[in-house]
C-alpha cells in the first residue's frame, strides 16, 4: 500500500516559491527514504495535483510552490490551504505525456538515449515537453 499523509493545513510564508514543510507530515515519507511524492493542494473547492520534490535546507524540509500553483488555485501569500501528500509512484517523477510515451517508443535508439539520462534531465524533458 502506497504512503499517504492526512490532509494538513498550510500557507505561504517569507519566499512566495517555498513552503515549509511540517516534519510530523514529512518523516514517514524520509523514514522510507522517499524525496519526491505527489501532492494535492486545495484552496476554496479548487485541487491541483503535482509532483514535487522535498528539499532540505539547513535541518528544515521545504518544497517549491511556484506562481503557476498559487495561480490555479487563487492563492495569495498569508491564505492557508490544505494540501496531502502521497507517495510518488511515477516511474520519472511526473507524469508521462501519452504523446512523449508513444514517441519514445516507437523510436527504440530515442528510448535507450531517454532512459541513459539522470531522472532529473527526464523530469526536465517531460516538464519542457508538457510547456509546449
Amino acid at each position: 500500500m502506497a504512503l499517504k499523509s492526512k490532509p494538513f493545513e498550510i500557507t505561504i510564508t517569507g519566499s512566495y516559491y517555498s513552503l515549509l514543510l511540517p516534519m510530523g507530515i514529512i518523516q514517514p515519507f524520509l523514514d522510507k527514504n522517499i524525496k519526491r511524492v505527489k501532492v494535492k493542494a486545495s484552496f476554496e473547492e479548487k485541487e491541483w495535483v503535482f509532483h514535487t520534490g522535498l528539499q532540505k535546507r539547513n535541518s528544515n524540509y521545504n518544497m517549491m510552490f511556484g506562481k503557476r500553483y498559487q495561480k490555479e488555485l487563487g492563492i495569495f501569500p498569508n491564505d492557508y490551504f490544505q494540501m496531502q501528500f502521497f507517495e510518488d509512484d511515477s516511474k520519472y517523477g511526473v507524469e508521462m505525456p501519452e504523446e512523449l510515451e508513444a514517441v519514445l517508443l516507437s523510436d527504440h535508439e530515442a528510448l535507450q538515449i531517454f532512459e541513459s539520462f539522470t531522472s532529473g534531465k527526464q523530469r526536465g524533458i517531460i516538464l519542457w515537453y508538457i510547456s509546449l
